[in-house]
């Protein structure tokens, strides 16, 4: 079993800026690839980025390409998204991913116009 526990969600005006963390404990002797996904009521939930287990290699959506930025730390069980230039439609609950297996319990963002 994989826990992963979420930080850094909140409320930010248009144009702000936040950082989420994510950090993954227990069963993690395999590093993994993580990511952060979002979901909106009555939507499903979407990709938003993904980091390699090394840390080389991410994808983005294309709603957050330039202004997101995903990154690992250096014990790569933490994952962190940086997200610049908020936009109200990038609001939502952004859940941290565990080698596609597990998720984080949520934290909320929320921007407003």
């Amino acid at each position: 079993q994989v826990q992963l526990v979420e930080s850094g969600g909140g409320l930010v005006q248009a144009g702000g800026s936040l950082r989420l963390s994510c950090t993954a404990s227990g069963s993690i002797s395999n590093i993994n690839i993580m990511g952060w996904y979002r979901q909106v009521p009555a939507k499903q939930r979407e990709l938003v980025a993904i980091i390699s287990s090394g840390g080389g290699s991410t994808n983005y959506a294309d709603s957050v390409k330039g202004r997101f930025t995903i990154s690992r730390g250096n014990a790569k069980n933490t994952v962190y998204l940086q997200m610049n230039s908020l936009k109200p439609e990038d609001t939502g609950v952004y859940y941290c991913m565990w080698g596609y297996m597990y998720w984080g319990q949520g934290t909320q963002v929320t921007v407003s116009s």
